[in-house]
């Protein structure tokens, strides 16, 4: 359960409203994820020019999120993947974990964990792959899935191939 009170702005159909620049990379694809798996499952993204974001969130009533002088933003060393975990109580060693990967990559720290040069590569390669910003963000969903469940229940698991046993000599 999180605080619904920390969500201010919601349009006509009760859903949260978010906004951010456009072209969106790591921290940009994992706070939706976030959002939309664990806070508010029907929120609306919008992905607009860096000079546009407080006047759309101001005509739009959005939250404006990973941009500098808003609430929802990094904090020191913290990405604002972080700030969300934090500000609604979510954690779990998954989201943990997840969230270091997550900050190493948004933050030119790979040495945090050995995922976060993966997770940076991944999300470039979505860049590159879609024009469109909400179509990007589907792709990066799954993205976010699958790290999230590698992290959940596989961290463990390690690929054998080939295996000593069958391995001619």
């Amino acid at each position: 359960m999180v605080d619904p009170g920390k969500i201010t702005a919601r349009d006509g159909r009760g859903r949260s409203l978010w906004v951010t620049r456009s072209r969106p990379k790591i921290d940009r694809i994992a706070c939706p994820w976030l959002i939309r798996r664990f806070i508010d499952p029907r929120a609306v993204f919008l992905f607009v020019a860096p000079g546009e974001v407080q006047g759309v969130a101001e005509r739009f009533c959005a939250m404006p999120y990973d941009i500098e002088d808003v609430f929802w933003s990094h904090r020191e060393d913290l990405c604002t993947f972080d700030v969300l975990l934090s500000e609604f109580g979510l954690s779990t060693p998954a989201l943990d974990r997840l969230a270091t990967i997550v900050r190493g990559a948004d933050t030119a720290r790979p040495d945090l964990a050995p995922e976060c040069a993966g997770l940076l590569a991944a999300s470039l390669g979505l860049s590159r792959m879609y024009s469109d910003d909400l179509a990007q963000l589907e792709a990066g969903m799954a993205l976010y899935d699958a790290f999230y469940r590698w992290a959940r229940d596989a961290t463990d698991e390690a690929h054998n191939w080939p295996s000593k046993a069958g391995k001619a000599k």
